[in-house]
């Protein structure tokens, strides 16, 4: 029987009571498989980590999660006590960074059982391709001089490779899909990285002829978005027009708190990162009414990069069907708990 070795970094709020519920579904959808099972390994870095030892991961950290198949991530953050800038680099980037994590995949798809606020969604389903190592995002930059006189400079860094190896993933993941591609861009005001985006998406479309292929203006984007969702199929975007056209996804889904999100080395040279997008709801924790359904919809993810498509599309329809019987949690206007939901899908893990 093949083991994949998983390291767990459930970190803070709420993701140390999601991460065992989602990892309570996986092992059931192991074991319906038959041909395969997890071994989970724990590790304690977040935030309490940081409190008691002024760093959110061990100076050997990484070295660590290298000899892990993936990596499953909760929820981190306690933006009260530790410094966002400090949570966030110190460990999430940290590990996309220096896994080479360089795609970020966020889907979003009109759920049955959970409406959407949208008038017409009209069944929409579709999956943002984020460059996830450069961009917007590159620590280039700095800031100079103080008072009347004080300059803030952020470099947006894009490169051919990190840009084209993007773009490459998004159609080849429209090929298994509905055969199209929306590049999100901005050439139109951002004076040079952004025309580079549209040629370099040019160039690699012509590999791929029989996909359709647009540009869309991100701004003109998000409003379609809210319009006329159902028309997109797979949108790549740089780093940060990525970041937040997935926040609208979920938006227009019912809630970003059931968003998943993965994080992959698709060279496979390095563990891939699984987490969802919501974030660790520190006021809420410890009461077992936090919403287990994004954490379980990432494993949903981590099932599918390892191949077990099928099985993954299996929890897919179990979280559809806990939906549309009505098991939601408060934030999606129910009464149900945390243990009410994870049972419900697993009882129809089927």
């Amino acid at each position: 029987m093949k083991t994949y070795r998983i390291a767990v970094i459930p970190g803070d709020g709420i993701g140390k009571e999601v991460v065992p519920a989602a990892i309570e579904v996986l092992n059931k959808a192991a074991q319906l498989d038959g041909s395969f099972e997890f071994e989970w390994t724990t590790f304690p870095w977040g935030c309490d980590y940081y409190l008691e030892t002024g760093k959110m991961m061990p100076d050997n950290g990484i070295e660590i999660l290298k000899d892990y198949d993936q990596i499953f991530l909760g929820a981190v953050g306690m933006p009260d006590l530790v410094p966002d800038h400090i949570s966030l680099w110190g460990l999430l980037i940290k590990i996309r960074r220096e896994m080479k994590q360089s795609i970020n995949v966020r889907p979003a798809k009109l759920l049955q059982g959970l409406p959407s606020p949208l008038r017409n969604p009209n069944g929409f389903d579709f999956v943002v391709v984020r460059e996830n190592s450069e961009g917007e995002y590159a620590e280039s930059g700095g800031r100079i001089h103080s008072g009347q006189d004080e300059i803030a400079i952020q470099n947006a860094i894009f490169t051919r490779k990190g840009t084209e190896r993007a773009m490459r993933y998004a159609f080849e993941m429209a090929k298994t899909r509905r055969q199209h591609v929306t590049s999100a861009t901005k050439s139109n005001g951002i004076t040079y990285s952004m025309p580079f985006w549209d040629e370099v998406f040019a160039q690699v479309g012509k590999d791929y002829e029989n996909i359709g292929q647009v540009s869309n203006h991100i701004d003109a984007l998000a409003a379609f978005l809210v319009m006329k969702p159902d028309n997109f199929d797979v949108i790549v975007a740089s780093n940060l027009f990525g970041d937040i056209l997935t926040d609208l996804g979920g938006a227009i889904m019912g809630s970003i708190g059931i968003a998943p999100a993965a994080n992959l080395n698709i060279e496979r040279q390095y563990p891939s990162m699984f987490e969802p997008v919501h974030g660790s709801a520190p006021d809420i924790a410890g009461q077992g009414i936090a919403n287990p359904l994004g954490q379980i919809w990432t494993g949903k993810m981590m099932l599918d990069f390892l191949g077990y498509h099928e099985l993954g599309t299996s929890v897919l329809n179990a979280i559809e069907a806990t939906l549309a019987q009505g098991v939601k949690t408060a934030d999606l206007g129910g009464t149900a708990t945390l243990r009410d939901v994870t049972d419900t899908v697993l009882y129809y893990l089927k």
